[in-house]
């Protein structure tokens, strides 16, 4: 009963906030479209990591420079549930798990810690509605669209669950660490230190021979990383070929801002050094887990008292080692370069560490206070962080998201019957061949002057609605063509701006007033694109589009205008599963191809390879084929990065199993395994 009732009163809680926000229609706020498009491509192209999709940037791996992970969740929905749960329905299903899990899973580590389901409560509840700035909190994770930040970050409370009776004395290698490290990888990278300090931090600490846990530890890892070399070692093997997104403020000054304008991190801190006070005086504020069925069979553990410290010291030590890792990467790691996990992105593991260390000085405060019941003190703590977070002094976003808030969770149906994109996108079918090339990166949904204000990329889904590749239209991408469109250049420095605040100011690194006709035309034929849409508050600034030969005077359809080629553009025909076929215009020594370039893209005429090279654009040429042949087959195909991937996930797999199997059998046959 202590922790059926408290759990069941922050599910139904999770339910009615759910059921307000997620309610009536697909979320489209933000970010949405576009995690909606990769799981299509998941879909329509395979799980494969390496899949070319030519709907975005002139093409592009889309699940291989961006984790995977809830993409392949939605397809492992899709085919579980025999097709039933199309693309749309299994990522709703999705935006339900990333609501409910942060608490759900904050909510099984803590009452195993403390033993007591009313205690573990309020730190389930700030895990389930915390924003505070966090990447994976309501606010961004959930209503702006950062999914899979989100599902990655409810997953680190299940690495700690169970590495529990491995810290506490447990000789055998934790099976299921390994699975949880590399789905925290593949959700999203920038949690993998937190999960990885978690792992680390439990081998030092841990009950037994150091050494010994020190190389079960290693281990784990090892499997881990290996789970996830499928995706991650083809990640880093091209990793020129994926721009580092580093639009936020990652400096120590900017961190220290985000983390004192709000009043709820002080009082995580003020928790934390609870616990650690009430630890070094002797009582520690962790339970102990409960003793297993024929403890006679175990290996012996520590007493009781040795274990609540043991445990308790492992969770503390948590968030002092997730300090050193953000300081050291603002502090070392930036200034070289290294801006793959920015200090801003691992924020969300210490506050997540913070808070857990401040729940676990509950049970100390309870035992101290016995005239205080759990209950009362749930609910104490519950009011005392609400009234707390009321107090942020951050300008953007609630320490937590309560209630959702109305007109702020805008679904599918509405935007796009208010704003015309259903007929935006029947114009669109109806264009010469060619891409569409968009102005900006969505719809504002209110007309406000700043870059920030709410918005959609609902225009990322054109490739599905219309049929047609687009250029732009999306959230800010790691392409390389996406880096040109951005500042002029496709090589590989970081993204330092997001494309939001380029809206309506700069194109291809220009401002709008500095482009001349002749260059966008030019442009515009190099990517192979027919059709360009602009919005109402572009007018004024489209010089470079208005009367020039190249484009038809525009089309007004609600607040979009769209200018459409004289000439068609040619673009290569798919003939098969990652295969493509064109036509060899020109006379050149090289022709272009239509695609963005891939190391993985391989290009042959009449069964003869062709040197393939990437030009200023990021764009795909091939060498003219020899023999006045005039059709090039382009097939995008796996290398020694991706079969080797393959193959170190398929062992770590098999191990894994293999040892699950055997521990199985073990447990039916006790008496055998010890004689």
């Amino acid at each position: 009963m202590s922790r059926a009732l408290p759990a069941a009163l922050l599910l139904v809680y999770g339910i009615a906030f759910g059921h307000a926000a997620l309610g009536g229609g697909l979320l489209v706020y933000d970010d949405h479209p576009g995690q909606l498009y990769r799981l299509h491509h998941a879909l329509a192209f395979g799980p494969a990591p390496w899949r070319f999709d030519p709907g975005w940037w002139a093409g592009y791996a889309e699940l291989q420079f961006y984790p995977p992970g809830l993409a392949w969740l939605g397809w492992l929905l899709h085919q579980i549930s025999w097709g039933a749960l199309g693309a749309e329905a299994a990522y709703e299903v999705l935006l339900w798990l990333a609501w409910l899990l942060p608490g759900l899973t904050t909510f099984a580590l803590l009452s195993r810690l403390l033993g007591n389901g009313w205690l573990a409560l309020p730190g389930a509840f700030v895990a389930m509605t915390l924003s505070a700035g966090s990447r994976s909190g309501v606010e961004e994770g959930l209503r702006w669209g950062l999914v899979a930040a989100r599902l990655g970050w409810s997953l680190l409370p299940l690495l700690g669950l169970s590495l529990i009776r491995w810290v506490d004395g447990r000789s055998r290698l934790p099976l299921l660490a390994p699975p949880l490290l590399a789905a925290v990888i593949l959700l999203h990278p920038a949690h993998a230190p937190a999960a990885i300090l978690l792992l680390v931090m439990g081998a030092w600490l841990g009950v037994g021979g150091r050494r010994a846990r020190v190389r079960q530890g290693a281990l784990v890892a090892a499997l881990g990383l290996s789970l996830a070399a499928l995706w991650l070692l083809p990640l880093l093997a091209h990793l020129g070929m994926a721009l580092p997104l580093a639009w936020g403020d990652a400096s120590i000054p900017a961190l220290l801002r985000v983390l004192a304008l709000q009043p709820l991190v002080w009082l995580f801190v003020l928790g934390w050094l609870a616990a650690w006070s009430f630890l070094s005086q002797g009582g520690a504020g962790a339970a102990p887990p409960p003793t297993p069925p024929h403890r006679s069979l175990a290996r012996p553990r520590s007493n009781s008292s040795n274990s609540r410290e043991v445990l308790t010291r492992w969770i503390l030590s948590w968030a002092p080692a997730m300090v050193a890792v953000v300081a050291l990467d603002a502090l070392v790691a930036a200034p070289l370069g290294l801006l793959w996990l920015p200090a801003d992105r691992l924020l969300d593991g210490l506050l997540l560490a913070l808070l857990m260390g401040a729940s676990l000085a509950m049970s100390s405060l309870t035992a101290r206070l016995s005239g205080l019941r759990p209950p009362f003190a749930a609910a104490a703590m519950v009011l005392a962080c609400i009234v707390v977070s009321g107090g942020s002094l951050a300008p953007d976003e609630p320490s937590l998201s309560l209630w959702p808030r109305r007109g702020q969770w805008p679904k599918y149906e509405e935007v796009v019957r208010g704003s015309r994109l259903d007929a935006l996108w029947q114009a669109l079918r109806e264009a010469p061949p060619g891409r569409v090339l968009f102005l900006r990166s969505g719809l504002t949904l209110e007309y406000r002057p700043e870059w920030w204000r709410p918005h959609t990329h609902l225009t990322a889904l054109t490739p599905l609605r219309a049929g047609r590749e687009i250029i732009n239209g999306t959230f800010t991408h790691p392409a390389p063509v996406a880096g040109f469109f951005y500042t002029g250049s496709a090589a590989s420095g970081p993204i330092t701006m997001l494309v939001e605040r380029r809206d309506g100011v700069t194109l291809f690194g220009q401002p709008l007033e500095a482009i001349s006709a002749d260059e966008f035309a030019a442009h515009c034929a190099r990517l192979e694109v027919s059709a360009v849409v602009a919005t109402d508050e572009d007018i004024g600034r489209l010089a470079f589009l208005e009367g020039h030969h190249a484009f038809t005077a525009p089309t007004l359809i609600g607040p979009f205008r769209v200018y459409l080629t004289r000439e068609p553009r040619s673009l290569p025909v798919p003939v098969g599963l990652q295969v493509w076929r064109l036509h060899a215009p020109g006379s050149g020594a090289f022709t272009p191809t239509g695609f963005a370039y891939s190391p993985l893209m391989t290009a042959t005429a009449g069964g003869a390879a062709l040197l393939a090279r990437r030009d200023g654009f990021g764009m795909l040429e091939v060498e003219r084929p020899p023999g006045g042949a005039s059709d090039i087959t382009l097939t995008h195909v796996p290398g020694w990065a991706e079969w080797t991937g393959a193959l170190l996930s398929a062992l770590s797999a098999a191990m894994l199993t293999a040892r699950g199997i055997l521990l199985v059998n073990r447990g039916r046959h006790p008496h055998d395994a010890s004689a």
